[in-house]
């Protein structure tokens, strides 16, 4: 019951720090491929085209002091009726789809490098689609896929690694304005030269441009980090509640142990065993049931995630496995092992041989 004890808490560590690294592996890979460092967005709805950024703001940001490439893109929402008419229970579906509006030289800015098929050109019906949406859709190249009621030819397949990316379309800026009767931009995205603070750029363009809002990437990171901050925090204190509870299991029984082996500790005693023997072999004994406990519960702790990813169909998410991980389930568990030995070796090593000897 120890063992098991000791192992669900051992579990509970690393099958949560295998999810949380593997979410912060996601983060940093969806940072780390976008290429623009600036986000620029209108904050004010009380205009011409509610939302809009005038298309000709994208050419002066590209001429502004620290920026080496400026793109617009603008941002529609497409509704997926047959999905919602058929109540789709994938927990990867979206009634929704969002599709951008790029020109072709700049999808470098939303990290799409490697494409399988061709790039669309300006002015075309042509599209690329995400890795992700072509999967839940069973759309290949060639096909075609209706966007704003207008018909549209795949004719590339392209994976970033990141789910928000990867389940898009991109289509040319001019053919997405045209049908959509949009002269604007939903956003411009900033390339920034090496060695540039983008926070003041950033915050020369909030000075300049009264009704514009920007976020920067160190932004977007330290509010990612702050989410898995507080996930980590999260962990930490499940897997500390499941430690405790383990380590008290670890500590009765123990205790019982060696009330139950009194007369034996006893015959030891009498026959020449040292009190610093007795207390090595007590704590000998526990260090094995929680380090028999910690190889289960690491075993667990990847069995139950792996599954579980596989039942419910999840691809677009990876464990992130890490030493870290392991090495504090096994620290935690030699502490667990030290701590719930200690007292019941101690009193074992105390025993007078003539009381253990008479003890039934």
């Amino acid at each position: 019951m120890s063992i098991i004890g000791i192992a669900i808490g051992i579990t509970t560590i690393v099958a949560l720090g295998l999810i949380t690294t593997g979410m912060e592996d996601s983060v940093q890979t969806s940072l780390n491929d976008v290429g623009a460092e600036i986000t620029v967005s209108n904050s004010s709805s009380v205009s011409t085209n509610t939302g809009m950024i005038d298309s000709e703001i994208v050419e002066e940001m590209k001429n502004r002091t620290g920026v080496i490439d400026a793109a617009g893109s603008l941002t529609v929402t497409e509704m997926n009726m047959d999905r919602l008419k058929s109540g789709s229970s994938d927990s990867r579906n979206s009634f929704a789809t969002t599709v951008v509006g790029l020109a072709p030289e700049k999808l470098y800015m939303m990290g799409i490098k490697n494409i399988d098929g061709k790039v669309y050109e300006n002015g075309s019906r042509d599209a690329i689609v995400g890795a992700e949406y072509a999967e839940l859709n069973n759309v290949s190249r060639g096909d075609d896929i209706t966007l704003q009621g207008k018909e549209f030819n795949v004719s590339g397949i392209f994976e970033t690694g990141s789910p928000f990316v990867d389940s898009g379309i991109y289509v040319p800026l001019d053919t997405l304005q045209d049908i959509t009767d949009k002269d604007g931009v939903s956003r411009i995205l900033v390339k920034t030269g090496e060695d540039v603070n983008d926070s003041a750029i950033s915050e020369k363009i909030e000075e300049d441009y009264e009704n514009f809002t920007t976020l920067t990437s160190e932004e977007i990171s330290s509010i990612a980090n702050d989410v898995l901050g507080i996930l980590d925090t999260a962990t930490l204190a499940v897997s500390a509640l499941a430690i405790i509870v383990g380590a008290i299991g670890i500590i009765n029984t123990m205790v019982m142990a060696v009330y139950e082996r009194t007369k034996e500790i006893g015959v030891l005693k009498s026959v020449g065993w040292k009190s610093r023997k007795i207390l090595t072999m007590i704590l000998g004994e526990t260090l094995v049931l929680t380090t028999l406990s910690g190889i289960i519960g690491s075993i667990f702790g990847i069995l139950i995630p792996e599954v579980g990813l596989r039942l419910f169909d999840v691809t677009d998410f990876a464990l992130g496995y890490s030493p870290k991980t392991f090495i504090l389930a096994f620290g935690i568990t030699i502490i667990v092992g030290i701590i719930g030995g200690i007292y019941p070796a101690y009193k074992a090593s105390k025993l007078a041989p003539t009381e253990a000897l008479r003890y039934e």
